[in-house]
């Protein structure tokens, strides 16, 4: 018969000087947060953008998901990123080892619901498949109109990305960099 044995990352009592819990010592990950995109600092930013793009390469994969839910240029468009990071983090909760038994359920619904968004964002923002235009802004009066988004050919996706994630690291960084900067300097 199996008996309970302390491991040894375990303290037999954690208030015991010189004994630290296992998350003290970085053992285990953050526990999942939402991510507000606009606040993020560069180093942030990088590896939120590599981890939501791993997990919608994943989701998109093992749910058979079309273009016209979840498009290969997902990332040039806010109104697509604020939604899939929605959907992330609500996976990350559901299948959280400390999650009720029923949350992959709920998590299942809420994505039945956030595919019927995610067409409707699409088919607003005018993203396919094989070309990508920016999302279409409406100006209100008194306001200078943006530049006419042209549509463009998606040659490769991933290459995209990569360009994408780095221009947005290098923008972060400079903002970074020049709000840290003293006077005098």
């Amino acid at each position: 018969m199996a008996t309970f044995e302390e491991s040894p990352t375990t303290p037999a009592d954690p208030d015991e000087p010189g004994e630290t819990l296992p998350e003290a010592d970085g053992l285990y990950p953050e526990p999942p947060h939402p991510v507000n995109w606009e606040l993020l600092t560069a180093a942030e930013a990088e590896i939120e953008w590599l981890e939501l793009n791993g997990w919608i390469d994943w989701l998109r994969r093992s749910y058979g998901l079309p273009a016209t839910v979840i498009p290969p240029l997902w990332h040039r468009h806010p109104e697509l990123v604020w939604e899939l990071s929605a959907l992330h983090l609500a996976w990350l909760c559901a299948y959280e080892p400390e999650a009720d038994g029923a949350a992959p359920l709920g998590w299942h619904r809420d994505f039945a619901e956030t595919q019927q968004r995610l067409r409707e964002w699409v088919s607003a923002c005018g993203t396919k498949l094989d070309r990508d235009r920016p999302t279409r802004q409406t100006y209100w009066p008194g306001e200078e109109p943006g530049p006419d988004g042209a549509e463009t050919v998606i040659v490769n996706r991933d290459e995209d990305f990569v360009q994408f994630v780095v221009d947005d690291v290098a923008g972060r960084r400079a903002a970074e960099e020049l709000f840290t900067e003293r006077p005098g300097d």
